[in-house]
């Protein structure tokens, strides 16, 4: 009986899911807390676009989480072999670059940088970049706007090239001792495979292609000569990024001696190439044309995959459209929001209302719940951590409108929670106005998993059924797809993902249907929803006021100063 491994390194922990290949029960399952930070990031009162990571965290979290998982397994089934495990598969958050060393290694494990956060993990929230992100992007635009049309017409803060530059700009003392940048994705198979040296590294295709320009049309990455106009070092570093990517469908190697040994595991066998949590995530819920996967989280991911025959056409405000970034054979698209499960834990863990004891995400939700759609006659706008998509501005901030004397914290939370869905909504009709049609949705993660309330919510904003994925861990089901085929059908796995997905993959009996009368009073609310969207996010919408947020943020940078 084969068994393979997923990994799934989220925003606060690592989660490990040992999996029986042959219908995806799983058999043995882990979570580690991040140690170092805040929940596991390490940020800067300071300045609140700072969100680090310390690489040392992966590392215990991998031999942790893996030996735990095979202990419950035994424990369950003292039958059980460690030999019978086929392969491995990892998911990480992106864009989440390493400054690296000549040889590979972080150069936050080096003395001279122990107390630098900027020579640690850059994870995929920090927004400290937003400058150099309107930089790209207006080059791009003057000189190779296909660069743009490809990851949806701008470049985020969120990713690879935006916070390289700044590190170059605000630090150059880290940025000159990296020899390279590499992602937490390919960092990982690399130690896993003993290919962490760059000049060994493969670098997978969905870290590359949503977050990196990389596109085989141009040769690969962007231009050494665009990115020497923005800085002639990070020209230098082009030199350091290969021609090549490989999908999840490509193994990164052979399981290292070192790392074998390390976690009772066989030498030699195969560790798929990484991507990022959402797209195994979507792998694990059975993503396919017509497919809508939201994996959501502290942010949520939209991934769907296209019609092998029919290539997509570029969309503006999504983040890549990419040839194998999700299945090998089709491109996939993604989009998302910056924060979703992040915007209800810092109303109930930094406002804190109610206290302890009534503030909880149950208490609140208990509450919430008893409201009809409009009672509270509150429209917030989810923004929080900025609009990933489809505006792609990090320089928006949230917004709650419509409070009075006695608007109460449930009603609040509810206000939230339709936010998120309105946003949801929003990604969906740009992704249908260009001519992907949506005829499904699966949800994953957990809020998908745990709060019954917000799925009907959803159901009742988007129009549609929501589905959930059968799997509690989802983005790690995925990788052990993922591990599963790169292992093949002579070790006992799969020789293509559709037959793996068809075993191992599925949804729960739960479907959350539209509720009529909620479905038409939130039509009106949407609308509302929309005007404050064009308003403060579209320059130039007759009687907006897209300044004001900005501004706001300038007079409270000017006062950090």
């Amino acid at each position: 009986m084969p068994y393979s491994i997923g990994l799934d390194y989220g925003t606060n922990s690592v989660r490990c899911l040992l999996v029986d290949v042959k219908d995806g029960t799983e058999v043995g399952t882990s979570v580690y807390e991040y140690e170092s930070g805040q929940a596991g990031i390490l940020l800067d009162p300071a300045n609140h676009n700072v969100a680090r990571q310390n690489p040392a965290d992966y590392l215990k979290g991998l031999e942790v989480t893996i030996l735990d998982a095979i202990k419950k397994a035994k424990q369950a089934d003292p039958s059980f072999n460690v030999a019978q495990i086929i392969g491995i598969g990892v998911d990480t958050t992106g864009s989440t670059p390493i400054p690296v060393d000549a040889a590979g290694q972080p150069l936050a494990f080096k003395a001279e940088f122990k107390n630098n956060l900027n020579a640690y993990v850059w994870l995929w929230k920090d927004h400290t970049s937003y400058a150099e992100a309107a930089e790209i992007t207006a080059l791009a635009q003057k000189e190779h706007p296909e660069y743009l049309a490809k990851c949806g017409g701008t470049y985020s803060s969120e990713w690879f090239f935006s916070k390289i530059l700044h590190c170059l700009r605000t630090d150059p003392a880290v940025f000159n001792a990296a020899h390279t940048w590499v992602e937490h994705a390919d960092w990982i198979t690399g130690i896993l495979t003993g290919t962490d040296h760059p000049e060994k590294m493969k670098r997978c295709r969905c870290a590359a292609g949503h977050k990196a320009f990389f596109n085989n049309q141009w040769g690969g990455y962007p231009d050494k000569a665009f990115l020497a106009k923005l800085d002639p070092k990070l020209g230098a570093l082009r030199d350091t990024l290969p021609d090549d990517t490989y999908t999840v469908g490509e193994a990164a190697g052979g399981l290292v001696e070192q790392w074998a040994s390390k976690l009772g595991l066989k030498a030699g066998i195969p560790v798929a190439m990484g991507a990022f949590d959402c797209h195994l995530g979507a792998i694990g819920a059975g993503v396919a044309p017509g497919t809508m996967v939201k994996v959501m989280g502290t942010s949520t991911c939209d991934v769907m995959v296209s019609d092998p025959s029919t290539p997509p056409e570029d969309i503006p405000g999504v983040c890549g459209i990419v040839d194998g970034s999700v299945l090998p054979g089709s491109f996939g698209i993604e989009a998302g929001q910056s924060a979703v499960g992040d915007i209800f834990n810092w109303f109930v863990n930094y406002i804190e209302p109610g206290g302890s004891a009534n503030g909880s995400h149950r208490a609140l939700t208990d509450k919430a719940a008893k409201l009809k759609p409009g009672q509270s006659g509150l429209l917030t706008l989810d923004w929080n951590n900025g609009n990933r998509t489809i505006l792609v501005d990090q320089r928006l901030t949230g917004l709650l409108l419509g409070q009075t004397l006695h608007t109460k914290p449930e009603e609040i939370y509810r206000a939230l929670v339709e936010a998120t869905a309105y946003g949801a909504l929003t990604i969906i009709n740009r992704i249908e106005e260009y001519g992907v049609k949506i005829r499904e949705v699966v949800n994953c993660g957990g809020i998908a998993e745990k709060n019954p309330m917000i799925m009907q919510i959803y159901a009742d904003i988007l129009g549609r059924e929501m589905k959930v994925s059968r799997s509690a861990q989802t983005c790690a089901l995925g990788s052990a797809v993922a591990a599963a085929v790169v292992a093949g059908r002579a070790a006992g796995g799969y020789d293509d993902f559709g037959s793996a997905q068809a075993a191992m993959t599925g949804v729960k009996e739960v479907v959350y249907k539209p509720i009529p009368e909620n479905k038409a009073v939130y039509a009106k609310l949407y609308k509302l929803y929309k005007q404050l969207h064009d308003g403060f996010g579209v320059a130039g919408t007759p009687g907006g006021m897209a300044n004001v947020m900005k501004d706001l943020l300038d007079i409270k940078e000017s006062c950090q100063g």
